[in-house]
């Protein structure tokens, strides 16, 4: 069975990580999530790294979740890989609570303090937590076929683990994308922000090495520096006490539908958001 990270060195100062399921359209279990962080671990421990590419091969960049961790009911099974927030075999919603704590708003905090540059190539689909592999990322080029899409409002939960939308769109344009669950294009993303550059497909990996290229032939410790210093003013609007709220409004969100329809989704939105899933990665 082929590795689901992929970790290159392609050139001088250049880390590459590469989802590789592209069977599943690059979905995340819980082995590949820790198998990615490893690999972003493995890059910022190397001196000789200034920069990390993440990219994915295949169609599409990433359905997001990996449903087929769930049981019949809905509910993410649970995993003993969990450490520093280990509550599974606690009754409640505390082991789910741990679970997404550890691997989902933990692994994206993470990866966005890595203190070096990162960058995602993106193509094909980007579906909800197919995007917080992307948004904790410094920079983001996409093909232009990339579009992208947050359906969890379909499912009776209020958006993504990692809640950035607020500072990847703006206000307005986040409660749209949530509220409708319509897909945005490459090019409207570009138009928000939320992209940096939009490229031709064939153009994509020799557009994105080619930044990482001039940003590798900078100081590490001054593309460090600055990093922290733009990381910081995003902070200090408030950023870390709303993704705080968000999370704790998310698993509110769990706990209901647990409680009203036995899952942790609600299923009255549960099939049309997975068929519309299905049907835009084919």
């Amino acid at each position: 069975m082929a590795d689901a990270i992929l970790y290159e060195v392609p050139g001088a100062g250049i880390a590459r990580i590469i989802l590789n399921r592209p069977e599943t359209r690059n979905a995340q279990d819980t082995a590949f999530l820790y198998a990615l962080n490893e690999a972003f671990d493995r890059a910022a421990h190397d001196d000789a790294v200034k920069v990390i590419v993440l990219s994915a091969n295949g169609p599409h960049f990433s359905s997001g979740h990996d449903l087929r961790e769930a049981d019949g009911h809905g509910n993410m099974r649970k995993h003993e890989t969990v450490g520093t927030w280990s509550g599974f075999g606690k009754a409640g919603a505390e082991a789910q609570y741990a679970r997404e704590q550890e691997i989902y708003i933990g692994f994206c905090e993470r990866w966005r303090n890595i203190p070096k540059p990162t960058m995602a190539l993106v193509q094909g689909k980007v579906i909800a937590g197919g995007l917080m592999l992307i948004w904790p990322c410094d920079l983001i080029v996409a093909s232009e076929d990339a579009e992208f899409l947050d359906h969890t409002v379909a499912m009776g939960v209020g958006g993504a683990e990692f809640f950035a939308h607020p500072w990847e769109m703006g206000v307005r344009k986040a409660k749209e994308f949530l509220f409708t669950a319509d897909w945005i294009s490459a090019a409207e993303a570009h138009r928000l922000g939320m992209v940096n550059h939009v490229v031709p497909r064939a153009e994509l990996e020799t557009f994105g090495l080619a930044m990482a290229e001039r940003i590798a032939s900078k100081p590490l410790f001054a593309l460090k520096l600055v990093k922290q210093a733009v990381n910081a003013a995003q902070d200090a609007q408030g950023r870390v006490s709303a993704m705080q709220t968000s999370f704790a409004l998310h698993h509110l969100a769990h706990a209901h539908n647990m409680l009203a329809h036995g899952r942790l989704i609600d299923p009255t939105g549960l099939m049309p958001a997975i068929k519309k899933r299905e049907q835009a990665a084919e």
